[in-house]
């Protein structure tokens, strides 16, 4: 734990005043601002130098007090001599004069945060020292505690510390300082252990779980700097930022759901991602040359397996200077691209921000010209080491640093490549320490922005990617980021091992990942450093196809990691898994439409969804993936058979159908051919018929729509979209949104489809085919006419319109 004995702590409030937004008052030498930015919302801010800094962050991608105070709103102000009250119809914030403290409850009297007092009883609502700051909340010993982005371990965070700080994990230089001076045995000596901290994203936003009513609050710190979360202490937690000021949201919830939603209002969500980065992609860390790229797409169409995307890591460039290509082993790139693309293959290229420091290289020099280089405390042109030897980095701080960067994307897309592929991005500087690059031409400290760095280097790409292809949908892949990255790029999880380990890191990382707003996330399939086994590669196929982000990628000089490269059974078990990713397109699109429009992500802990469950608390090897589909992967060898846990309702057992009502523990076969998968009962799954060999140009004329009954009364909401999967033409109503509705009373199901939209021209289904699970109806009512089955479905024609079946269960 951070040491703050010697922390200067504000205990006392000398004046307070009512304003428009909530109240200001004056502590110590500073001063306090409490705004009420939503009826379950509220910010706490404190100055620094008697300043408030209004915009600490680009976190924030909103006006967080636009339609508040008079008008939006609606809060008392209450004092008396002890206290002032902020009061919502859904929360009350408490400001204690004397002792100094704030409190925030939800209007039924539940905490939401209350200040810790130390052994002495003195109060540490807020305490300073240095331009550092710590607050510490009580904790109950068996709450829970979620999000914070990419952490290592479980995905409860209870009983461990943690650090918000970008970091090139697999450096031995970044990550020295976290490693030494560990006790013998302890894991997070070993940066390639699955409990090493910290890691490449930091996300200063977490859920607090009571316990045992369960509900939740929500805590995001608009601050960039160095921060240090302890969840260890037996009664409390503690938060400390080494720099910045005291700029907190505070969520009341005590829904995690809606806590998360009130997020991503607040940071942004994730645009609609073009339908292809769904597909599977292939990448590898290996010196291509053109035809052996080219072969390498040809050999997935040649053994039918499908794919979507091909990448080019850093040996594509001309000695490691980004936006080249080696034109030995690239003579022709913009006709590669072509060939592949007319074989319905995407191509994306690495981008380092480190640029060459070499005169004569033109994207160097041009750095120079126009001013954009991060700069050290004396003026100089910050210098640090990358792939290809010394490097200077762009000052992503400054907009004409980001508009620069983006009109190098946009020309270096022109040749036909489809996104770009951010690495390297903490930024690493590799043997150079990096603490002399500042930024605002030199005006702003290394720590102020390093966290955000990734995400400005976002911002720019995205702007650059947008004004080369203005109607296509944006892709980029960013190994770091923070608050707010979502809104411009995926995250993969860096450089993980080929270990098992790892694949289980995968599970709990990916669903803090989707609590912490960034849904669109995956791990390098396989492991990325090391050698796989046939094995470990096949349940690693199986678990990443059922992932948001689906990448098969590895490093040089180790074994082939392709999905042939382990023998004929794993190739035809790897290709039975991806195909299912692509029968199941239709349903995970869905997910990724409900993450851009709420925030909810697609891979989940079963707490986001059944948080009352106190079963489901510290269940972090298996998951949801989007609303009904629950995935439990195998993360051991010479795994035959495991147990997973089935929450509240009716699942099915994917393969057999075998219904099970919920709130129970089963026992699933794992055989090498796949891994347990169950449907929750009441789900609608739309699918595609078969398996295209990628998304390129494919729209069928037949959807199947797999129902699954359920085990009692109720109703239940699933969702079909159709577009064109690549333009913006879908924000502006040329799709077809269908919600299909399930009802069960007694004997009787019933499924509604309501549609809205305009339709696209490529839109070419004619028919669904109704494929029931948990029953046998002889017959169905579709519209006024009875169905019968033919080869165990409904045949329901249908070119985008609403219709209503209904049968006997």
């Amino acid at each position: 734990m951070l040491q703050t004995d010697h922390f200067i702590r504000f205990d006392r409030v000398a004046s307070v005043e009512q304003t428009d937004h909530g109240l200001l008052a004056d502590v110590h030498t500073e001063q306090l601002r409490i705004d009420v930015v939503r009826d379950d919302v509220v910010r706490i801010k404190m100055s620094r130098g008697g300043r408030f800094d209004e915009s600490p962050t680009y976190a924030v991608s909103v006006d967080p007090l636009e339609g508040a105070g008079a008008g939006g709103v609606e809060f008392r102000y209450e004092q008396d001599r002890e206290r002032v009250r902020l009061v919502t119809d859904s929360l009350v914030v408490t400001l204690w004069l004397d002792p100094f403290r704030v409190d925030v409850h939800r209007s039924d009297g539940t905490p939401v945060i209350e200040s810790a007092a130390d052994a002495d009883g003195r109060y540490w609502t807020y305490a300073t020292l240095n331009d550092a700051f710590t607050v510490r909340r009580r904790c109950g010993g068996a709450d829970a505690i979620y999000g914070l982005g990419e952490k290592g371990g479980r995905h409860n965070r209870r009983g461990r510390d943690f650090t918000l700080w970008n970091t090139d994990v697999l450096s031995p230089h970044a990550s020295r300082e976290f490693t030494e001076g560990r006790e013998p045995g302890d894991p997070r000596g070993d940066r390639t252990s699955t409990e090493f901290d910290p890691y490449y994203v930091s996300v200063p936003f977490f859920h607090h779980q009571t316990h045992p009513d369960g509900q939740m609050a929500g805590s995001f710190m608009d601050n960039g700097y160095r921060g240090s979360y302890e969840f260890s202490p037996a009664t409390e937690y503690r938060i400390t930022f080494e720099g910045g000021q005291w700029t907190e949201y505070v969520f009341a919830g005590p829904d995690m759901p809606t806590i998360l939603t009130a997020y991503t209002w607040l940071t942004g969500r994730m645009p609609l991602p073009p339908l292809w980065a769904l597909g599977y992609h292939q990448c590898r860390w290996h010196k291509y040359d053109q035809a052996a790229v080219e072969a390498l797409g040809q050999r997935h169409r040649d053994d039918d397996f499908p794919c979507d995307a091909l990448w080019l890591d850093i040996d594509y460039m001309d000695g490691y200077r980004v936006f080249t290509w080696d034109e030995e082993s690239f003579p022709d790139p913009q006709g590669m691209l072509k060939r592949l693309s007319d074989q319905g293959f995407r191509v994306i290229t690495i981008i380092d921000p480190g640029v060459k420091h070499e005169p004569g290289y033109w994207v160097f020099d041009q750095g120079l010209e126009r001013d954009v280089f991060c700069r050290t405390s004396g003026g100089d042109t910050y210098i640090g080491q990358v792939w290809p030897g010394n490097t200077a980095f762009p000052d992503f701080a400054t907009k004409e640093a980001r508009t620069w960067w983006g009109e190098l994307n946009a020309a270096h897309v022109q040749s036909g490549l489809a996104g770009i592929w951010n690495d390297m991005n903490e930024p690493a500087t590799g043997d150079i320490p990096p603490h002399a690059m500042r930024f605002e031409r030199g005006t702003q400290p290394h720590e102020r922005y390093r966290n955000q760095y990734a995400l400005l280097m976002a911002m720019g790409t995205t702007e650059g990617l947008l004004t080369a292809m203005p109607e296509q949908r944006t892709f980029i892949l960013s190994r770091s980021g923070f608050a707010g990255i979502q809104r411009y790029a995926a995250n993969w999880m860096g450089d993980n091992q080929a270990r098992w380990d790892h694949l289980w890191l995968a599970i709990s990382m990916g669903c803090g990942f989707g609590i912490s707003g960034q849904s669109f996330v995956g791990a390098d399939i396989g492991g990325f450093q090391g050698n796989s086994s046939a094995e470990l590669f096949l349940r690693w196929m199986q678990f990443g196809a059922l992932t948001p982000f689906c990448r098969n990628h590895a490093e040089t000089g180790k074994i082939d990691q392709y999905a042939w490269a382990f023998g004929e059974v794993v190739h035809e078990l790897a290709r039975e898994a991806i195909r299912l990713r692509y029968r199941l397109m239709p349903y995970i699109y869905a997910a990724f439409v409900r993450a851009s429009e709420t925030g909810e992500p697609i891979q989940r802990p079963l707490v986001f969804d059944y948080q009352y469950e106190a079963a489901v608390r510290d269940v972090d090897d298996e998951y949801l993936f989007g609303r009904d589909l629950l995935v439990a992967p195998v993360d051991k060898p010479g795994m035959t058979a495991r147990q997973v846990y089935l929450p509240t309702g009716g699942w099915y057992a994917w393969e057999s159908d075998e219904p099970v009502t919920g709130r129970a523990y089963v026992i699933a076969a794992t055989p090498m051919d796949r891994i347990p998968l169950y449907a929750k009962g009441g789900a609608v799954i739309p699918m595609w018929p078969d398996a295209p060999e990628s998304t390129a140009g494919y729209h069928p004329d037949l959807v199947e729509l797999h129902l699954f009954v359920p085990l009692g009364d109720g109703r239940y909401d699933s969702l079909l979209v159709e577009d064109d999967g690549l333009t913006f033409a879908a924000l502006e109503g040329r799709r077809l949104r269908t919600t299909l509705v399930v009802e069960r009373a007694g004997e009787s199901v019933s499924l509604v489809a309501d549609v809205e939209g305009e339709g696209y021209p490529e839109f070419r289904r004619e028919a669904f085919r109704l494929v029931v699970h948990g029953a046998a109806p002889a017959v169905v009512h579709h519209d006024g006419a009875d169905l019968a089955p033919e080869d165990g479905a409904f045949i329901l024609p249908n070119t985008g319109t609403g219709f209503r079946v209904e049968f006997s269960a």
